[in-house]
């Protein structure tokens, strides 16, 4: 009834409009100044967050595709001050935060790496090991907006199961203005600064500039932005929930921190556009940097619990299975204070050229490359009362854990004591250190350094033709090749650190020593702290390579390399009852693995291992027809239709050519594994259908349905596999005593674990989104309106091996997201809300590797206002204050799927960002 009413209002409108030019030369006299009244309305531009609704949903009604959009509130200005929050809020998508801040994108309940990024339609490369975006690398002050695929069409050629964003820069000539815009925003983390040393504030500035020359044919767009971000951090960390002699699960151990991160970045973007007059011939040139320093700061105490020589007193209490309180007598800790510094480059450089040669042909190549290098030195630094098991003094620790699953301490020992608290690691794990022959004991780590490197570089090529066609049904067709080369690779190293006073302990210099660190977020008052940094780089310690020890160092190595072949033809429909396409992509793989695989050789009468390098690989064919039709009901509603197959490739990490092995001393089998460098995609058939109603200005509600049947999905397999030549001499004999005086002979048959396709399963959901600008309902709420939407997802995938269902990465069956917002006079203010159920999340752990865990439901609440002062006469400045985070949300992950045995609780505080923006 309503938008009937509107549809009639807006008619009548456009009635008037006619008939006052249409009137005659006396009449236009008599109403002067209803005519000044009508122009002047005419006048008045919409911008700032509605304008970027309105465009954001002009985009996705007039795309052929079911599709989610996000655009600039202007030059310079995303809605949100990180790319991936912005993207988070959009129907059916949700972030997985790293260090507080939004970091990656799972879509329609599919893990980040099963998600392509594209920057103005070109795939980019990932500065983690595998292929999922950290969207961070991008300052959202150089994106002008945001178009995610959730259905792809023949002519996608970076497609995925859960879908594509590609991010958009400034195009310079359609633009079409000179624009000077710069901002400047303070920033400060209500948790203050944590760590002596670090601070709890920074800054984020950004200046653009657009402008065209040689009338109007030359376009250029320059920008730059830096950020100096802090996030202060408070984090309780268990090892695990082992089963106490009373059955009940009890705390393991213990590795809580506070960690201070300052994140430094900057980006550079430059568009170079020309475009003559009266030709048909355009090129674009694009070029992206970005420079990611990451350096953190985290200072704690490691607590052996259970998994140590400290005892469980009676006494303790008992909830559920789980010992919730008591006492450990005996407990020595490690003081840790380390250090983290993470880099990364990244480059995306684009050239696109497109002509016209007729009426009937339009033709288009476009080259580009992508590049990232990104390298980590994450050390640790230990320090205790004494060097080895047993030789320091012991404390006892009551603990109690807390309705958030955080444990809290009752310690008796000053951890803030110089004199009792002295450089040296005072538990043994220098294992590796004696099997490298480096040291006779295992007392001699006294800290270690993780310094993995990754680099990943594409290169690609696409050519296409679009043949127009002139009947009432076709449009165009489209022709297209693209051939692409992808090279990423993992340079797995790590350093034990001795000191150079082994096997003494010793004080901390005095230059070093910093204010002690508060662990009263545990009860465990103040820590030794010191700056472990410049401790280093005094050259107080003396390095020896853990790849002489530690096999995986080797095996954990690897260099994938793809070589992609796309063919599609696309059939373009634009009739006034359906628009849409047809079409089929063909895409020919070419995959290979580098990698090393180890084996026992004798040389000089004595069992060493070996490595071997091995290189494997696939080639094999995909074809994947599309098909998407929107049918026009009317003007304002749209029912829309999509099907098609589409892939994702597998993790490269699960390619790795490598081959390691060991020995599981409680099956007593050999086991090995890596990775499988024939591994497919994975692979699905979509079907979607969604109805779509447009009304008023960037109004809009949807009701979309989706369906994957799974196809090939890369799953975690185990087979038994002969070991004999792997063991090589050491195989000639396998039989041994045990320590019981019982002989036992092993069999070379054991277990292998690799990654494997298995077909079988689905993935569906239901989304419901709107967009409602009040005005709609009455005048006098010009200027209100509210975004929203509500995504609920299901899997079922079953194992082969057990006939379990498995939880599928990066799903959260519920996803809810809603903004309220107010605009007009100058004034802005909103606040936004987004929630996800819980979900299977991956974390990185050693060496950018992944695993899975299980993610507690979070609910993150952000908000903003802020003020143009162009309504008081201080033309092209506004003013804004912004709270990220503003409920304080912890991240959580726990195990067992069971929430009270917390795994990670970390507390980000808030962040509090006041800015100014002038544009010119």
């Amino acid at each position: 009834m309503r938008t009937s009413k509107l549809r009639s209002q807006l008619l009548s409108f456009a009635s008037l409009s006619v008939i006052a030019f249409a009137a005659s030369p006396v009449l236009a006299q008599e109403e002067a100044e209803q005519e000044t009244e009508v122009a002047e309305l005419e006048e008045i531009t919409v911008t700032g967050l509605r304008a970027s609704i309105m465009s954001s949903v002009a985009r996705k009604r007039e795309s052929s595709s079911i599709v989610e959009a996000i655009s600039a509130e202007d030059l310079g200005k995303l809605p949100d001050a990180s790319i991936a929050e912005s993207i988070a809020r959009l129907p059916g998508l949700a972030a997985q935060r790293l260090d507080g801040r939004a970091n990656v994108i799972s879509i329609r309940g599919l893990a980040p790496d099963f998600t392509t990024t594209t920057l103005n339609g070109r795939e980019q490369v990932s500065a983690n090991n595998n292929r999922a975006v950290e969207y961070d690398q991008y300052p959202s002050e150089l994106i002008n907006g945001v178009l995610i695929y959730k259905t792809p069409d023949a002519s996608l050629t970076s497609q995925a199961v859960g879908g594509t964003v590609d991010l958009q820069t400034i195009k310079p000539l359609t633009y079409g203005d000179r624009a000077i815009v710069v901002n400047v925003r303070g920033e400060y983390a209500d948790l203050g600064a944590l760590n002596s040393g670090t601070s709890a504030t920074g800054y984020r500035a950004s200046v653009s500039y657009v402008d065209q020359f040689a009338d109007d044919t030359i376009g250029v767009a320059l920008g730059y932005a830096r950020m100096v971000s802090p996030t202060q951090e408070e984090r309780w960390n268990t090892w695990g929930f082992p089963e106490h002699s009373d059955g009940n699960l009890l705390i393991g151990g213990a590795k809580p921190y506070v960690k201070s991160n300052e994140l430094t970045r900057d980006g550079l973007l430059g568009v170079l556009e020309y475009a003559p007059h009266d030709s048909a011939f355009r090129t674009t040139i694009d070029a992206y940097y970005s420079k990611f320093d990451d350096e953190q700061t985290l200072r704690g105490i490691e607590i052996p619990l259970a998994w140590s020589g400290a005892q469980l007193q009676d006494g303790y209490t008992v909830e559920d299975g789980l010992i919730t309180q008591g006492q450990f007598n005996g407990a020595e800790v490690v003081v840790r204070n380390d250090f983290v510094k993470r880099k990364a480059d990244t480059v995306a450089l684009g050239w696109n050229t497109e002509y016209q040669m007729n009426d009937n042909w339009i033709i288009d190549a476009d080259l580009s490359y992508s590049r990232v290098d990104r390298t980590e030195t994450n050390m640790e630094t230990y320090s205790g009362t004494g060097r080895g098991g047993g030789v320091g003094a012991t404390d006892d620790l009551g603990f109690s854990i807390g309705a958030d699953g955080v444990t809290t301490f009752t310690p008796g020992l000053d951890y803030s004591d110089p004199s009792l608290i002295q450089l040296g690691g005072p538990l043994s794990w220098g294992a590796g250190l004696v099997a490298a022959g480096a040291y006779p004991d295992a007392d001699a780590q006294d800290g270690f350094i993780n310094a993995p490197e990754t680099d990943d570089e594409l290169y690609a090529v696409k050519l296409s033709a679009e043949q127009m066609v002139s009947n009432d049904f076709l449009s165009s067709v489209e022709y297209g090749v693209r051939y692409a080369k992808r090279t990423k690779s993992l340079k797995d190293q790590g350093y034990y650190l001795t000191l150079k006073e082994y096997p003494a302990d010793v004080p901390v210099p005095t230059e070093f020593l910093l204010e002690p660190t508060s662990l009263d977020f545990i009860g465990m008052g103040d820590m030794l702290s010191y700056d472990a940094l410049a401790l280093f780089e005094s050259g107080a310690y003396i390095l020896t390579d853990a790849s002489e020890s530690e096999l995986s160092r080797t095996t954990n190595s690897w260099s994938v390399t793809e070589k992609v072949f796309n063919a599609y033809i696309q059939a373009n429909i634009e009739a006034d009852w359906v628009t849409g396409n047809v079409g089929v992509q063909a895409v020919h793989t070419d995959q290979s693995s580098t990698g090393s695989a180890a084996r026992i050789v004798n040389e000089g009468g004595a069992d060493v291992v070996r490595f071997t390098e091995v290189t494997e690989g696939a080639e094999y064919w995909d074809f994947l027809p599309s098909m998407n039709l929107s049918f026009n009901l009317n003007d304002d509603n749209k029912i829309r239709v999509g099907i098609a197959q589409v892939l994702a490739r597998p993790k490269m990490s699960d390619m790795n050519a490598g081959f390691s092995f060991g020995f599981d001393q409680t099956q007593l089998i050999f086991t090995g594994g890596g990775g499988n460098p024939e591994l497919k995609p994975f692979k699905t058939w979509q079907f979607d259908l969604a109805y779509e109603t447009y009304f008023g200005d960037g109004g809009y509600a949807s009701i979309a349905g989706f369906y994957k049947e799974i196809q090939s999905f890369p799953f975690a397999a185990s087979e038994e596999y002969d070991f004999s030549e792997i063991l090589g001499p050491l195989g000639e004999d396998l039989t041994f005593t045990d320590g019981s005086g019982n002989e036992i002979t092993l069999s070379p048959i054991g277990r292998r674990d690799y990654t494997d396709n298995i077909d079988g399963g689905h993935i569906y959901g239901l989304e419901l989104s709107a967009s409602l600008p009040f005005a709609m309902f009455s005048d006098a709420l010009e200027g209100f309106g509210v975004l929203g939407s509500a995504s609920f997802t299901n899997s079922k995938i079953v194992d082969p091996n057990s006939g379990d269902e498995i939880t599928l990465p990066g799903l959260s069956k519920t996803v809810l997201n809603g903004t309220v917002y107010y605009e007009d006079h100058g004034f802005q203010a909103r606040a936004s809300v987004r929630h996800r159920s819980k979900f299977l999340g991956e974390v990185a752990t050693l060496s950018l590797a992944r695993t899975l865990v299980d993610v507690e439901a979070e609910t993150i609440v952000d908000a903003q206002i802020g003020y143009d002062l162009t309504e008081v006469g201080v033309d092209g400045l506004s003013i804004l204050f912004q709270v990220n985070n503003l409920t304080n949300e912890p991240f959580t992950t726990y195990y067992n799927g069971d929430p009270r045995q917390v795994r990670d609780y970390q507390n980000y505080g808030r962040t509090f960002l006041f800015g100014l923006n002038y544009k010119m």
